[in-house]
């Protein structure tokens, strides 16, 4: 298979099939993988946290209850979060998908 928009191993600079510059990757960027998955780790952490302040508060080994509320507000919200970029990337893909070659 031909590549029609002549992207394909192109080392940057300018591209003659297109006649315009060709963004080169920056080496020193961080792995789109890897800051997804550290996040993704991130707000397992605080769920983990929220969970088990929850636990802490109806055992009695804690009475701090505006610091559970608070614990599972921030673990709320970095799911939410993360689940607008899934979504984000989900209507990315699809966009992708239906470009027609």
């Amino acid at each position: 298979m031909t590549d029609p928009l002549g992207l394909i191993g192109s080392s940057g600079g300018i591209n003659p099939a297109q006649g315009s510059r060709v963004a080169k990757p920056d080496a020193n960027a961080p792995d789109f993988k890897k800051v997804l998955m550290d996040n993704i780790e991130q707000v397992n952490k605080l769920q983990q946290d929220a969970e088990a302040a929850i636990e802490d508060l109806a055992a009695g080994r804690r009475d701090d209850v505006a610091g559970v509320m608070i614990a599972k507000q921030k673990a709320d919200l970095a799911f939410k979060m993360l689940l607008q970029v899934r979504n984000k990337m989900v209507d990315a893909y699809q966009e992708i998908k239906d470009i027609r070659v």
